[in-house]
């Protein structure tokens, strides 16, 4: 009986983290660049970081399964939420790996979640601009290797401010809400 509570408090935390993906994707500012596309100032990676950090590796499933069902709510980012599952997924999945045992979850340092976002941000933009340069460049806009590559460009900026944003706040609310937590005799999984 036990085994099948903590298995539902699992599915429940992943479901609540999936949820807060989700709506803190909504919080952006989408905008256009010079040679198609576009792109986006949000706060949605600090939540997709913070999964993995709380959760460890199986946060990358609500992380990008948050983002996923977001881009299916905005007809402009449809076509690409098989592709969000998997960059968001693996912003989670990096971010959680340095919390692979149960130890390093139940307490965490600030150093080891400024570290798991650091990984999060790392692989997600190396996966996020190679997307952008042969799926959104190449194969949808049709764009020469030379132009698609200069508009990875135009990304740069948006992507430093996410990023920055989401290495400022995500170790911090990870300690925080973890101490909450410990404080409350609660846990996540």
């Amino acid at each position: 009986m036990e085994r099948n509570h903590v298995k539902v408090r699992r599915l429940a935390v992943l479901a609540m983290f999936t949820a807060l993906v989700f709506v803190s994707n909504y919080l952006r500012v989408t905008m256009p660049i010079a040679i198609g596309g576009n792109t986006s100032f949000t706060l949605a990676n600090i939540m997709c970081c913070l999964s993995g950090l709380l959760l460890g590796p199986v946060g990358g499933l609500a992380s990008g399964l948050g983002s996923a069902l977001y881009d299916l709510t905005n007809p402009l980012f449809a076509p690409e939420c098989w592709l969000t599952f998997l960059t968001k997924g693996a912003m989670g999945l990096g971010a959680g790996l340095l919390f692979v045992r149960g130890t390093h979850r139940e307490n965490p340092t600030y150093p080891r979640c400024l570290a798991g976002v650091g990984l999060g941000c790392i692989v997600y933009y190396i996966i996020y601009f190679a997307k952008s340069y042969f799926y959104n460049g190449l194969l949808v806009e049709g764009l020469q290797p030379a132009a698609a590559l200069a508009t990875l460009g135009f990304k740069v900026p948006a992507s430093l401010f996410n990023a920055t944003i989401a290495i400022v706040a995500a170790p911090m609310l990870c300690i925080l809400l973890h101490n909450a937590l410990k404080r409350a005799r609660l846990r996540l999984a």
